[in-house]
């Protein structure tokens, strides 16, 4: 699932922030990742893990220091983790959520995302209205240039 964690991310941070100058991009590449990396993986992994977010989040802030740009972006990308933990339920499953603190094992987890089923194309179908909504509300294009790399 892409558009429905794009979607949601997007909708949501601007529904709470409603900063023009927020760096959605970052957010979606953030939001996507955990599933992009499992799949790949072919098992879930640890970026389905609240640690996971929180030690991102600890990286980011160190690795920010007196750089205020370079904050804001890389916040955007670990808010894009945490929002991929709540809209993708990740919570739902405790030794996911919570790994390594409740053991080091995913192997009776299944990717939520693919769980879901025919679902899925519900989720998306959604997740592309929130996008079409929120690109008409933000006005946010493609075509504006992400400032630097990091």
């Amino acid at each position: 699932m892409f558009f429905w964690f794009a979607g949601t991310a997007v909708a949501s941070v601007w529904f709470i922030f409603r900063d023009p100058l927020f760096n959605y991009r970052y957010l979606i590449i953030g939001a996507v990742l955990p599933d992009v990396v499992d799949v790949w993986l072919g098992h879930v992994g640890p970026l389905h893990s609240v640690v996971t977010s929180v030690m991102f989040l600890i990286i980011a802030m160190l690795a920010s220091v007196g750089s205020r740009p370079r904050r804001k972006r890389l916040l955007a990308g670990v808010i894009g983790t945490f929002m991929h933990l709540v809209f993708d339920g990740a919570f739902l499953n405790t030794k996911m959520f919570w790994w390594p603190l409740s053991g080091l094992g995913f192997s009776d987890a299944s990717l939520p995302s693919v769980s879901r089923g025919w679902w899925i194309v519900l989720f998306e179908i959604v997740g592309v209205l929130l996008c079409i909504w929120t690109w008409r509300r933000v006005r946010v294009t493609v075509s504006q240039p992400i400032s630097g790399v990091l």
